[in-house]
């Protein structure tokens, strides 16, 4: 229903009421009426616009508004009210309407109120009301406010209230107004005294509001006519006009001065005055508006206020004074708290309060002032607060807190006065840390009214206030300002550093920077700002921080907790995004404490049980206090501390910079709280307990927590989830930009430095091998946090642990950032505690392994594109490369330096693993590393450099044999075998590698290969190397690569020369080997600079070094000859490396010396060296190494024959440095050989003679430079041939070698190639064929005289020689058997050269052959398996067939041979003659017959020769006399029948010396009477062989007779043969020179039988006795001389008359006539036998007789002497003869018959 319809309704109403008694009313109302129904827009309108009709329609209303009548005033003001809604009054109506609600005030309580809405409805309706209308309108109000009744004075109040508002409303409307040009101002007078031109709405709210002020302030009012006004109601209506027009009031300076002028003033007096509850409280209240919203305006009132209200706070009041007299009620203290909440609750307020007052200089410092204010009244009552439990954490024993010095658990160690004031805050609580109330604490719910002071209006006094309420206050304070900090500076942080925009490509800040305010804009609103809360902050942070930690510590509800628990968060938030880092840091400081009591750290240390059992009362006396019952840990409240600690260290991660380290202290302890402890005791607990363990030690604060939802601070605080949110705080390392990431790390590792060096020293355990030993740490060691140190962390450090989590986050930032961001911290950090000898073996290894665990990801993730990964693979390898390579030489070889280098290398072998086929750079780091491990020889075992004069080494002094120079404990075998197998995994990919890393390369496998793990260096030398040098090969077929390869493989080649000289056998034969494979394999490839290099550089040292060490022992005496104990000698190790360098050396030269080799500029030099080494090494070294050196040199000297022609002159040098070199060596075998060593010489001496083959590889070497020779050149002067000869010689009469073999059945390997040698002579040269013939001749004797026994030492006793039976023996028999028959061969065929005779070749041959012919049975046996005929016997046979021909060659020559020549020749002939007749044959006595018989016959043919070869041609006048005579008394020894004589001049042995016997002897042949008187009766021993006696006697005999000129004799023995008469003369000769003898010999005969007949008388003569006397008596008889003969034979010139005697000197008396006579008679011996012939013929007694075989011829015939002339037995029959018997007596008759016959006596 429309506004219209209630009027009508209305005036229908008011004429109904009116028709009784107020018709007029009637009346006018129904005009009304009638009006409004015919036509009601018009009448509207006509209302508005002041007309005619509108009288008529207001009249009625007016008119009922005059009575009395309530109903009809009501119902009227009804009407009024309606047309004032629908705008029908006219302006000019309004003031009669104003005078009309006056003079129906007086009405009822309805009339009243009906006035107040109808003058709400027409102030609104009209605003154009002003002035005085408008004040009288008020007035209505103000007096109906003043009603006493409740609801018309309220009513009236809430009226005026409006009404106010909308003058005020009309004045922003006007000012709207104003701006579009409106006008109509006026007048005003400003409280100065000023005026100011107001418009109407403007003036009437000053008025009005200028009234209230003087209104409230008890003055009278310049605009309404009101004379009092409660200060209570005034104040009212002030505060609603400022709460809603604050901004009108900020826009105008009148209203402005209006609060300056009237209402500050009145409200500080009404503060200063008598407290009145009502008005004190809305005084504060219009404060507060003042304070919030003209702070600016009226900034020395605010800060009076705003001083006046801190004074107000800080004033503390006496709770026992019920009347406050004296001081100001607690109300008050309250109300200010309840301001000041809400001042801090508006952060910009705060904010602009800080910039107004405190930043300026001078200024009051009001913020300051206040949060001190706030600090001191929450730590003003302690004991009301309490203390929390939780807050100490659980499990902990209180009972010494009181001992507690202040600070030792809240103390803020931040310097100034944040340490000052956290130190007094910590005392207090320090003070009261153990009262704890029942009903002490801080809660919302017990503290806080449920309708805060401020807002009790309708309270005429205070209420009752809790009285821990204003420390509540003072909590949301401080709550608030913290929370309005962060509130403002949060989200600009986040637009201006994490939303800002950013540039292409540009990443996105997850972890960004505190703000630089000084790069921001500095007349932006928002930076100025920022600065104002940083200067707050910096200034204020110390206060806050110690109510902070005060008010945390108290015993708070969960919902404070959290809320001053966030507070911390948030000023710990903002001081960092503020980059105010010592208020941050304190306050994460101060967090941490309250996160890890100290207390809880100590007490878990106190509280775990030692691994060893004790009672409980020792563990409790020596830690001095009672072990809690639970075990200590962590409340929720920790917990929760802990969780924001981590949240805001995560929300500021990028901007903490050094305060990381107290952050990351606390996480630590924290770790070990949660983690480490927790796991060593929850056994039990959680046997007891599901729960976790923080669950287990957080109590329940009230009922209700399990079943509300709790806050997010308050959840996921269990530790799991604790500890999840601080991985995730590392996790967040990877946001981080690299500058806060640097300073991360940096933190980290400090941390870590100094946990790791408060365990370095005394006070710590170090390196136990019992890890869980019960021996603390001192107690007395505190963190500078105040926490203890663990004695647990020795098994690992927190720090180390994170810092290769993180490291593993942010590979990519070690890899793809510059090295200081957090590289070189975190490498050099780990390197550190790696290096400090003092740490805890476990975190020196936990430290190797993060850090080997960082070194291998790297490589694995790093980029081949670009510069970077040659730089980032050398940051890796350098740090690998500290952790391996030792510092310096002073780092002792402990277990963990030792394990920690074995994990670089293990590292370093999975990167090499993994990623070794990838790196650029490094390798010279890589090797370097491997390379360190391996440890050098002790000293270095040979270091000659010079090739060539290695005889100096000869003087070298032997020192004591060198250990071998390794450190071989695991610790290091074990490394050497890590760090081999890298090298394996490098050697596999050695293609990769540039030629220095080659070389280093190399380097390092020749280090390797001289480790001790003979299995590591033989891999190195062998298949490594090996495999290098294939590789280096592979490159060098790149023609531009190839002298920088050859260089590198020359480099390669060193690297294993140097192996070459290991100390081990092994290895050096393996590197020997692979040196000259490699050489062998390329060598064909190689330039002739690479192989002189090979040459001078490789194989001529290598010779030098490993002689150094052969000749360093070579002299020493005991070593040992026995094969099998010198095989395991080091000498002998040494020796068999040579013998195979030796052997490779020999391969190598041998097959590229005509393609390579030869072609050197320096061939001749370096051949000459070479034949030097293979000369020195056969004088000096040990005689084991001649052979392979000779070998070597002889396969050398071989491969010369390939050389073309080009190089004739080149092999002409060479084969004679070699013969140079052989004859050198020929030298010393000579001279070793000059004396034979006897058994008992030195084991030296023996050491040093040379061995059989190594005499034959001397031989063949000569053989073999001959051959290439003689290619060349015809054979060798006879000089060179001379000393060919010599060593040949030599080596073959060498005594002293110790391995001959046997040489009878076969020749020996030395004479077979001697032999052979001698054979490749070719004997055309002159003098050559007398040279082969005279040394072999000597070789022929060898068998007899220069056999010797082979010098054998005892093994078991060094230096006793061993028994001769079981000695070896050299005999030469097998050489004489093979020379002897040579020689015959040689001279058949050289027997017509007449040197051969001229130099005494012939006379050598002979004295050879006469040797054995003289030994006889006594030569050594000629074969042990075989049947070879004895060595005589071939010595007879090549004797007989050489002098059967020499002599017939020598008369052939006749005067070209000298007499001298001659006579040695015949000499020699005789000599041998002598000595196979006179041989000594006792040894034929064990011979069988049939045996000795041929024996007899093989030695006719001597006879025989004698007989047909050599008789003929001795009479020669150029043979001397005293050699035929000599024959004679060869024979006439040979014809003894007994071994002794008593004839004194008889030789008692065959094997007298016949020289003895001197030509003067025929001077005894005298005509003189025989001496009968000597005689003997002793048998005598008869010779082995009578009838070679008797073939003597015979051709003794022989020689003597006239064989007829002319005729042939024939001889029984041989028939065959005969002799010429044309040797008649010589014949003679040798018949006078050899008589004497004959009759000497038959004399002897004859004379001892006469003389032993004498004595015997009757007694029988021996068989041999008896036979030789008939045996002579008979030659005497039928012997015919030639004519003179004995006349010659007994002249002084036997020769010169044997043919023609001086005719008869016929002077001579007849008796000399006579003799003279008949000595020249055929028969004259019989003459020279005739006195005993006359004894025997006269001997009365028997004489021997015997039968005979005689000849039918008569006897005196010549056929019959010469048939009985050599009968070879006596008693043999003969053909055609007869026999008969003879006896000695007439047989001395018959010769005495002759005689006399022949004398003419007959």
């Amino acid at each position: 229903m429309s506004s219209l319809a209630f009027l009508v309704t209305e005036l229908q109403s008011l004429a109904s009421e009116s028709r009784r008694k107020h018709p007029e009313i009637r009346e006018a109302a129904e005009k009304s009426l009638a009006i409004l129904r015919s036509s009601p827009e018009q009448a509207t309108a006509s209302l508005a616009s002041d007309s005619a009709q509108s009288d008529d329609l207001l009249r009625p209303v007016f008119m009922g508004c005059a009575t009395k009548n309530a109903k009809v005033v009501a119902i009227s003001l009804g009407s009024l009210q309606r047309l004032i809604a629908l705008k029908a009054v006219p302006q000019s109506a309004v003031t009669l309407i104003v005078s009309t609600m006056n003079d129906a005030m007086s009405q009822g309580v309805d009339i009243q109120l009906r006035i107040l809405q109808t003058l709400v409805s027409l102030i609104t309706n009209f605003p154009s009301i002003h002035g005085e209308l408008l004040g009288e309108a008020l007035l209505l109000c103000f007096k109906l406010q003043d009603s006493r009744i409740a609801v018309v004075s309220s009513t009236a109040a809430a009226t005026l209230r409006q009404l106010v508002m909308f003058i005020f409303e009309k004045m922003v409307n006007e000012d709207r107004q104003e701006s579009n040009g409106a006008s109509g101002l006026s007048e005003a007078t400003l409280p100065d005294g000023s005026t100011k031109a107001l418009g109407p709405c403007a003036k009437d709210a000053f008025s009005v509001f200028e009234d209230l002020c003087l209104l409230a302030n008890s003055e009278k009012p310049n605009f309404l006519k009101l004379d009092y006004l409660h200060k209570t109601f005034a104040l009212e209506l002030i505060e609603s006009v400022l709460t809603n027009y604050h901004e009108l009031f900020r826009k105008h300076t009148e209203l402005l001065m209006l609060l300056q002028h009237h209402l500050c003033p009145l409200i500080l007096k009404s503060l200063s005055d008598r407290h009145v509850f009502p008005l004190t409280l809305r005084c504060t209240r219009v404060v507060f508006l003042i304070l919030k919203q003209f702070s600016f305006e009226l900034e020395t009132e605010a800060e009076v206020f705003l001083m006046l209200l801190i004074r107000m706070i800080s004033e503390d009041t006496d709770a026992s004074n019920p009347d406050h007299s004296g001081s100001r009620p607690i109300w008050t203290r309250v109300l200010a708290m309840e301001i000041m909440r809400g001042v801090c609750s508006d952060a910009e307020l705060v904010r602009n309060i800080w910039d107004r007052y405190d930043a300026q200089q001078p200024g009051s410092k009001v913020f300051s002032s206040l949060i001190v204010a706030l600090k001191r009244l929450v730590t003003e009552k302690p004991a009301l607060l309490g203390v929390s439990p939780q807050m100490m954490g659980v499990g902990v024993s209180h009972a010494g807190d009181s001992a507690i010095p202040s600070g030792s658990n809240y103390g803020l160690d931040v310097g100034g006065v944040a340490g000052m004031v956290a130190t007094a805050a910590s005392a207090t609580v320090s003070g009261v840390v153990g009262i704890i109330g029942s009903g002490a604490g801080l809660s919302v719910q017990n503290s806080a009214m449920k309708l805060q002071c401020i807002d009790q209006l309708d309270k005429a006094d205070s209420p009752p206030i809790p009285e821990a309420y204003i420390y509540l206050l003072a909590v949301q304070c401080i709550v608030s300002l913290c929370e309005g900090f962060a509130s403002f500076t949060g989200p600009l942080y986040t637009s201006i550093m994490v939303q800002r925009p950013r540039a292409a490509g540009e990443p996105v800040i997850r972890a960004p920077a505190a703000l630089d305010l000084s790069t921001l804009p500095q007349d932006d609103l928002a930076t100025q700002h920022l600065i104002i809360v940083r200067s707050m902050v910096e200034n204020g942070w110390p206060a806050l921080l110690a109510a902070l930690s005060f008010i945390i510590s108290t015993n708070l509800s969960d919902e404070l907790f959290i809320d001053v628990l966030s507070s911390y968060q948030a000023l710990t938030n903002v001081a960092g995004m503020l980059a105010l880092s010592t208020p941050r840091d304190a306050l994460f400081n101060s967090l941490s404490k309250f996160a890890i009591p100290s207390r809880v750290v100590s007490s878990l240390e106190s509280y775990i049980e030692p691994p060893t059992p004790r009672t409980s009362t020792s563990f409790t006396d020596n830690l001095g206090l009672t072990a809690p019952i639970q075990a200590p840990g962590l409340s929720e409240r920790n917990l929760a501390c802990l969780k924001v600690l981590v949240s805001s260290a995560l929300f500021l991660a990028g901007s903490l910079g050094e305060s990381w380290y107290g952050i990351l202290e606390a996480l630590q302890n924290a770790d070990y709280v949660l983690n480490i402890k927790a796991s060593q005791t929850s056994t039990n607990r959680r046997m007891n307990a599901p729960m976790t363990p923080s669950r287990s030690v957080s109590a329940m604060s009230s009922a209700e927590q399990g079943k509300v939802a709790r806050h997010p601070l308050l959840m996921d605080i269990d530790s799991e989830s604790v500890l999840a949110a601080v991985q995730r705080l590392f996790d967040a390392s990877k946001n981080l930009e690299d500058s806060a990431f640097q300073d991360f790390v940096t933190a980290l590792c400090k941390l870590s430095s100094e946990m790791v060096g408060m365990q370095s020293d005394g006070s710590t355990l170090m390196e136990s091998d019992d890890s869980l030993s019960p021996v603390p740490i001192s107690p007395h060691r505190r963190r500078v946090s105040g926490i203890h140190l663990p004695r647990t962390l020795r098994q690992g450090d927190f720090g180390v642990e994170r810092l290769g989590s993180v490291a593993t986050l942010n590979f990519h930032r070690l890899i793809y950032r510059a090295p200081e961001v957090a590289w070189n911290t975190t490498t050099n950090h780990l390197l550190w505690i790696m290096g400090l000898s003092s740490a805890p073996q476990s975190i020196r290894v936990q430290a190797a392994r993060v850090l080997d665990e960082i070194l291998t990801v790297v490589p694995r993730n790093l980029s081949s594109t670009g510069d970077l990964q040659a730089k980032v693979q050398r940051r890796v390898l350098d740090v690998l490369f500290k952790q391996i390579v030792p510092a310096s030489s002073d780092v002792q070889a402990t277990s963990t330096n030792i394990e920690l280098r074995r994990m670089g290398l293990e590292t370093l072998h999975q990167i090499l693993q993994a990623s070794g086929h990838t790196f650029v750079v490094g390798w010279g780091s890589i090797f370097e590393m491997l390379g360190s491990i391996c440890k050098p020889a002790a000293l270095s075992r040979s270091q000659s450099v010079d090739s060539i004069s290695t005889l100096s080494l000869q003087e070298t002094p032997r020192h004591k044999p060198l250990a071998l120079g390794y450190v071989n404990d695991r610790g290091y075998t074990a490394l050497v075998k890590i760090a081999f197998q890298s090298l394996k995994l490098v050697c596999d990919s050695v293609s990769v590698l540039s030629p220095e890393d080659l070389r280093l390369c190399i380097k390092t496998l020749g280090q390797f290969g001289r480790q001790a793990d003979t299995n590591i260096a033989l891999t190195a030398a062998e298949s490594l190397l090996w495999s290098v040098s294939d590789s280096i090969q592979a490159k060098r077929k790149d023609a531009e690569m190839e002298p920088e390869y050859s260089a590198l493989w020359m480099c390669l080649l060193l690297e294993v020369l140097g192996l070459c000289t290991d100390a081990r056998h092994e290895v050096r034969v393996g590197a020997i080997q692979t040196l000259f494979r490699a050489m062998q394999l390329y060598g064909a490839t190689l330039t002739l600079d690479t192989w002189n290099d090979c040459i001078w550089k490789i194989t001529f040292p290598l010779l030098d070094a490993i002689s150094i060490e052969t000749r360093r022992s070579a002299f020493e005496p005991g070593v040992l000859l026995n094969s099998g104990l010198a095989a395991q000698s080091p000498e002998h190790a040494w020796d068999e490396s040579k013998s195979l360098a030796l052997q490779s050396i020999g391969s190598i030269i041998s097959e590229f010396l005509v393609i390579k080799i030869m072609h050197l500029d320096s061939f001749s030099k370096a051949w000459s060296v070479f034949v030097t080494h293979v000369h020195d090494t056969v004088s000096l070294d040990r005689r084991n190494l001649s052979p392979p050196a000779l070998l070597c040199l002889g396969k050398v000297v071989k491969a010369l024959s390939g050389a073309d022609a080009s190089l004739q002159v080149k092999v002409s040098e060479a084969w004679e440095c070699v013969w140079k070199a052989c004859s050198d060596m020929g030298s010393m075998v000579l001279q070793g050989g000059s004396s034979q060593l006897s058994p008992s010489a030195n084991t030296t001496q023996l050491h040093r003679a040379f061995t059989q083959e190594s005499l034959v590889a001397l031989v063949d070497v000569i053989r073999s430079t001959r051959s290439i020779s003689l290619a060349q050149t015809k054979e060798w002067p006879l000089e060179r041939l001379n000393r060919l000869m010599e060593i040949l010689k030599g080596v073959l009469t060498y005594p002293n070698s110790t391995d001959y073999r046997p040489d009878v059945d076969g020749l020996s390997p030395v004479q077979v190639v001697v032999l052979d040698a001698i054979a490749d002579i070719k004997l055309t040269g002159s003098g050559v064929p007398s040279l082969i013939l005279r040394d072999l001749s000597e070789f022929s004797t060898l068998a007899f005289l220069a056999a010797f026994h082979v010098p054998i030492v005892s093994p078991a006793s060094p230096g006793t020689p061993i028994a001769a039976s079981s000695q070896k023996q050299v005999t030469y028999i097998a050489l004489s058997k093979k020379v002897m028959p040579l020689i015959v061969e040689l001279y058949m065929r050289f027997k017509d050269e007449l040197e051969i005779y001229e130099d005494g070749t012939l006379e050598a041959i002979f004295s050879a052959y006469s040797i054995p012919i003289k030994l006889k049975y006594e030569c050594p046996a000629p074969s042990k398996f075989g049947k070879d005929p004895p060595l005589w016997k071939t010595a007879t046979t090549s004797f007989l067939r050489i002098v059967t021909e020499s002599v017939r060659k020598v008369a052939a020559f006749g005067d070209r041979i000298s007499d001298t020549r001659v006579e040695g020749i015949w000499r020699q002939i005789i000599e041998v003659f002598r000595g196979g007749i006179l041989a000594d044959c006792t040894a034929t006595e064990g011979f069988s017959l049939e045996d000795q018989e041929a024996e007899e016959n093989f030695d006719l043919s001597l006879i025989s020769s004698l007989e047909i070869d050599l008789v003929p041609h001795l009479g020669n006048t150029r043979v001397p006399d005293y050699l035929i005579a000599q024959l004679a008394k060869i024979l006439h020894k040979g014809s003894q029948l007994y071994k002794s004589s008593m004839d004194p001049s008889r030789p008692d042995s065959p094997s007298t010396n016949t020289t003895n016997v001197s030509d003067d002897s025929r001077e005894s042949h005298d005509f003189k009477k025989v001496d009968l008187d000597i005689g003997t009766t002793a048998p005598g021993v008869v010779v082995p062989r009578e009838r070679f006696s008797f073939w003597c006697f015979d051709l003794l005999i022989l020689i003597c007779s006239n064989v007829t000129s002319g005729n042939q004799i024939p001889l029984r023995v041989f028939p065959e043969l005969t002799i010429l008469l044309d040797q008649e003369s010589s014949r003679k000769r040798v018949a006078a020179l050899c008589l004497p003898t004959l009759l000497d010999r038959c004399k002897t005969t004859m004379v001892s039988y006469i003389a032993d007949e004498a004595l015997r008388g009757n007694m029988p003569f021996p068989r041999a006795r008896e036979d030789e006397l008939l045996y002579v008596l008979r030659k005497v008889l039928d012997l015919q001389l030639w004519s003179g003969t004995l006349w010659a034979a007994l002249s002084e010139s036997p020769s010169k008359f044997s043919d023609s005697q001086p005719a008869v000197d016929v002077t001579l008396s007849p008796s000399a006539h006579i003799a003279d006579v008949v000595k020249r008679s055929s028969v004259a011996h019989l003459f020279y036998f005739y006195s005993v012939l006359c004894e025997i013929a006269s001997i009365p007694r028997k004489t021997p007789s015997a039968w005979v075989i005689s000849s039918s011829s008569p006897p005196e015939t010549n056929q019959e002497r010469r048939g009985n002339s050599l009968q070879p037995h006596i008693g043999a029959p003969e053909e055609g003869g007869n026999a008969m018997e003879v006896d000695a007596r007439t047989l001395a008759r018959r010769a005495l018959q002759i005689l006399g016959k022949e004398m003419g006596a007959i």
